[in-house]
């Protein structure tokens, strides 16, 4: 099986924007991410992932990268689509029920939590942004973002 998902990389003054959610048991970090809903644009899934779960809006600005991870115990192939971009407001709103906390960490302290991060990915998000990836939205087409 294959599921889509999107996710934000989030930066503000050298740290970046974590979900800390319960999944299966265990708590874990992840950037704001979720999966695509039928007939939404992966640009519009990034910012409603990025609202149900930070109650921040978020405008993509760009992709930082297409990812492939293979999750054995659920037999599931993720494919990621990771942006970056700009925060333009918050709401007073409920965070969705998995969601425990948000954090703002430093690569390095993200990187010294390795343990609780839930997936390679998260890391992976991280370098490449800070590495410059970084592709234009108009990559794709109306129908497509």
């Amino acid at each position: 099986m294959t599921s889509v998902t999107v996710a934000a990389v989030i930066e503000r003054d050298g740290r970046f924007l974590f979900v800390q959610e319960r999944i299966e048991g265990r708590l874990v970090l992840n950037q704001p991410a979720g999966h695509l809903d039928p007939g939404e644009s992966l640009v519009a899934a990034c910012s409603r992932e990025v609202m149900e779960e930070t109650a921040h809006v978020f405008e993509p600005t760009a992709l930082v990268g297409i990812y492939r991870w293979y999750y054995a115990p659920k037999d599931v192939t993720f494919l990621r689509f990771c942006f970056k971009g700009m925060l333009t407001g918050k709401e007073a709103r409920p965070l969705d029920k998995e969601i425990v906390a948000t954090h703002w960490l430093t690569r390095e302290e993200l990187k010294n939590r390795k343990a609780e991060h839930r997936s390679p990915l998260v890391q992976k998000c991280v370098d490449d942004f800070l590495a410059g990836r970084a592709f234009p939205l108009e990559v794709f087409s109306p129908e497509y973002s």
